[in-house]
């Protein structure tokens, strides 16, 4: 793939980004979220068209204009989220689309399930039985599975989006095995993960996007230093301003407003312990994949945990209910602000004022006018531009509508703020503006949790930290006692301190 652009609209996902991929190799793609590598691999796959570039295959020029066309020439992709149809046995899923046929239309079952059997046993699972239905297998069974499938169309090339992503470690090294039965057969593997050390463990070599473009080709996969490939994926070209914190005070700690203990969910997390005091900032440092997200969602509520409880005030919140952590005073700003954080079709007001339309209920219906000056109020509390809150949420640049975000947890009274990539699509200035937004909001004593992937930005706002590796709290430390290479360090290669 040489040069290749896509642009949707308002957006150009791919600037020109180029991947070699050998035949027998792990090929590992490697950069954040956002960084354009589901794009690329969707033309891959022919589900999206480029809009430049040029994508080679065995020597030649080639245009995929569907799944189905890059699908006969041998390339397939498996998606982390699994395209199995539940209700069908393994036999059906492996051959779904292209099923054996006598006179082109009786499917020949035993043919089909005496296949899949050999498909299977090939990837060393023949456990697996094709007559069983997709839904009661495991979800390493089923990827296992989504691989026979792609082997059932002679492919040459196969795509792994995230592929160790709900496996445990007995699992992973399954799934390692299996890999390398397929690069043994010659099969190219392009390898999608945010779990460093699988990179070093099953990569030949590295290829890493930023914000569209490739910053690194082909680079050797046990050699290159961890460090240098993580610069390469977070490499930033802005300046941090940050405001100053307060000054140390002699006065008895307050009692915590936030306090999390034993919180867990299996496959995402270990059991997490952490406080949280009105006034204060705390950042949980880590690499994308290691749990800050789910950490973040499970104390609002979005995630139920499988173990420990979440307390505000002294009062534990019920498990898995964002009504719940709302009543008590918490608020999610989440990572992904358009699709999970905003109505874009809505007004700036609409947007501030959602979580809150029961203080403007009059007799069944909503007094406009109070929701509209209340918005306003909170929204000028933010410097928020422009100073109309009649307009659509959506014409508004990244930092004020993230502004917007803040506005509507600040007009519901909350006392606890979840901040997930907070300056994620924000501009340099605004950047500034925000951090003296949150800074001001911690000092008139919110309680701030903050998850950035951009380790300056918590060092730079955070009073304390927390480190997180592999779903685990491998080192905590005032802000003031770190710096990025040591927390980078940590995140690398960490182990647990009390």
């Amino acid at each position: 793939m040489s040069g290749i652009t896509k642009i949707f609209p308002g957006v150009r996902a791919l600037d020109g980004v180029d991947l070699e991929v050998q035949a027998g190799e792990v090929h590992c793609l490697l950069g954040q979220n956002g960084a354009g590598k589901s794009t690329l691999i969707k033309v891959l796959a022919g589900a999206h068209q480029p809009d430049g570039g040029v994508i080679t295959w065995q020597g030649e020029e080639v245009t995929l204009k569907s799944p189905v066309a890059a699908m006969k020439l041998g390339i397939a992709t498996i998606y982390q989220e699994l395209d199995l149809v539940e209700g069908l046995s393994v036999a059906e899923n492996i051959f779904l689309g292209h099923e054996p046929t006598t006179a082109g239309f009786v499917v020949r079952g035993r043919e089909a399930r005496s296949s899949a059997t050999a498909l299977l046993k090939r990837l060393g699972h023949p456990e697996i039985q094709a007559h069983r239905p997709v839904g009661s297998l495991s979800a390493a069974q089923q990827q296992i599975v989504s691989m026979a499938r792609a082997l059932s169309h002679d492919v040459r090339l196969i795509v792994m989006d995230e592929p160790s992503a709900a496996l445990d470690p007995d699992e992973v090294d399954n799934l390692f095995r299996v890999v390398a039965t397929l690069t043994a057969d010659n099969v190219a593997v392009i390898y999608i993960s945010h779990r460093l050390e699988e990179i070093r463990r099953i990569g030949d070599r590295v290829t890493v996007i930023k914000d569209g473009r490739t910053v690194a080709v082909a680079l050797p996969a046990k050699e290159t230093p961890t460090r240098e490939v993580v610069a390469l994926m977070t490499g930033r070209n802005v300046e941090y301003v940050f405001p100053e914190r307060p000054a140390p005070t002699t006065a008895a700690p307050a009692e915590p407003v936030l306090r999390v203990e034993g919180l867990a969910r299996h496959g995402e997390f270990e059991p997490v312990d952490l406080e949280l005091r009105p006034g204060e900032i705390v950042g949980l440092a880590g690499l994308v994949g290691s749990g800050r997200s789910e950490i973040l969602e499970t104390i609002y509520g979005a995630r139920k945990p499988s173990a420990g409880r979440v307390l505000v005030n002294g009062t534990p919140l019920r498990p898995g209910s964002v009504p719940a952590a709302v009543r008590a005073g918490l608020g999610l700003a989440p990572e992904e602000r358009k699709a999970q954080g905003l109505l874009m079709l809505e007004s700036v007001t609409r947007n501030v004022t959602v979580s809150s339309l029961s203080r403007f209920a009059r007799i069944g219906w909503l007094d406009h006018s109070a929701e509209r000056a209340e918005a306003r109020a909170a929204t000028r509390e933010l410097s928020l531009r422009p100073d109309n809150p009649d307009v659509p949420i959506r014409t508004l640049s990244g930092g004020n509508q993230q502004k917007a975000v803040l506005a509507r947890w600040l007009l519901r009274g909350c006392r606890v703020l979840l901040l997930d990539e907070p300056t994620r699509g924000v501009d340099v200035g605004a950047r500034a503006e925000l951090y003296a937004v949150i800074r001001r909001l911690a000092d008139e004593g919110l309680a701030v949790l903050l998850v950035s992937s951009e380790v300056p930005e918590v060092l730079g706002l955070a009073d304390r930290v927390l480190v997180l590796r592999e779903g685990r709290i491998v080192h905590r430390a005032p802000a003031q006692e770190l710096d990025e290479h040591r927390v980078l360090d940590l995140v690398m290669e960490g182990s647990p301190t009390p």
